[in-house]
């Protein structure tokens, strides 16, 4: 488990270690992006496989994006424009797949400016019930924390499909962070921890352009 935490507090590490159920206790004091996975794949024991997503400006109820997982597209999805890109430099800008767990989203620079979006998910879950199923999800720029998420989905049955809508109220930024976000694509970056009764079970990663159609 200690190379799973490379670059959290000693004293992290140490409660991590210790138990386990305090790792969402522990990741609410964390301020900075933790720079790798949490936990395996294989940590995800009850089969929570995400099938759709879609974005909305809740104001306007306009689909921002939606997208739906393929049958056959195995454990790659939500990887929008992904493998590999070109950097300014020419030179190529290797990107973590890892089975599937990180996500690049593109959007307008009008997206910085709502207050609300409404993120409606679709997942089945496998053969064992979940209880007390919730994610919490960090946004950084340049490292530093945005906004912190807490959402509940609550209990699923075994072998379900479920579908929830969670709403993010994002934080007015300056315009200065604006400017900056727009100029600095995939700077703005997210983690995301799935938990079930307080355990850590899937831990998947993205990062956000806002020049899209500029």
């Amino acid at each position: 488990m200690a190379s799973d935490v490379i670059g959290m507090k000693s004293s992290s590490i140490w409660i991590w270690m210790s138990d386990p159920t305090e790792s969402r206790k522990c990741l609410l004091c964390w301020g900075t992006l933790i720079s790798n996975y949490l936990c395996s794949p294989d940590e995800n024991v009850f089969n929570i496989d995400f099938t759709r997503f879609k974005i909305r400006d809740m104001e306007t109820s306009t689909v921002l994006f939606e997208i739906t997982k393929p049958p056959s597209t195995g454990e790659i999805f939500f990887i929008l424009k992904l493998v590999s890109i070109l950097d300014k430099s020419g030179e190529k800008r290797d990107i973590d797949l890892n089975a599937g767990r990180f996500v690049r989203y593109q959007f307008t620079p009008a997206f910085l400016r709502l207050r609300q979006v409404g993120a409606t998910v679709e997942f089945t879950v496998g053969d064992m019930p979940i209880e007390n199923f919730r994610m919490i999800e960090r946004h950084y720029f340049r490292e530093k924390l945005l906004k912190s998420f807490d959402f509940e989905f609550g209990f699923c049955m075994p072998s379900s499909k479920n579908t929830c809508e969670h709403i993010y109220e994002f934080p007015p930024l300056s315009e200065d962070t604006i400017r900056e976000m727009v100029l600095h694509p995939y700077e703005t970056q997210s983690d995301s921890f799935y938990f079930v009764d307080n355990k850590l079970v899937m831990h998947n990663k993205a990062d956000y352009s806002y020049n899209g159609g500029t």
